[in-house]
């Protein structure tokens, strides 16, 4: 029996990783200067964690944790780009495209206004996708919590996907 629901999904990513001295910061597929970085397995990268557990969440597939363990030597200190790409193959593999994805990233400092710009160019690079078809914010703890003390960073995404074969 043939589906009567429009072909589109909803994904929903989250991530989070603790705070340590010593730059750079990636995120968003940039380094960015700064006096601390995030403590991973991989290389820590919040924000293309986010969306990699957007796009596997929208086609029901494992979360990143589950595909690319930690306790798994293959994936120490890993680009976070490979767990994306694994993931657009996997959207493509099952007959979806993004529409568009919608990003957070939750960081007292150091401030991401400068670098939402670089950001939004190396996601889109990363997913083939035109930038005006992503959104990424940044918002600051105000001073509450381990965010806003700068003891963590955070991303939340949510990614809209279109059916493209039937």
């Amino acid at each position: 029996m043939a589906s009567s629901l429009p072909p589109l999904r909803i994904g929903l990513g989250y991530d989070s990783h603790q705070l340590g001295n010593h730059g750079p910061l990636r995120i968003g597929g940039i380094d960015i200067e700064a006096d601390m970085h995030a403590i991973g397995h991989s290389d820590a990268d919040v924000l293309l964690h986010a969306i990699t557990d957007a796009l596997l969440g929208a086609i029901s597939e494992p979360d990143i944790g589950q595909l690319f363990p930690d306790n798994d030597p293959k994936n120490r200190d890993r680009d976070s780009s490979d767990f994306l790409h694994e993931a657009l193959v996997r959207i493509r593999r099952h007959g979806w495209e993004i529409v568009n994805l919608d990003c957070v990233i939750l960081a007292e400092r150091p401030k991401m206004g400068p670098h939402l710009s670089a950001m939004k160019e190396a996601v889109s690079g990363l997913l083939d996708v035109p930038p005006d078809r992503i959104g990424i914010k940044a918002k600051t703890g105000e001073g509450l919590g381990s965010i806003g003390s700068s003891a963590a960073i955070a991303a939340r995404v949510v990614v809209l996907l279109h059916g493209v074969t039937s």
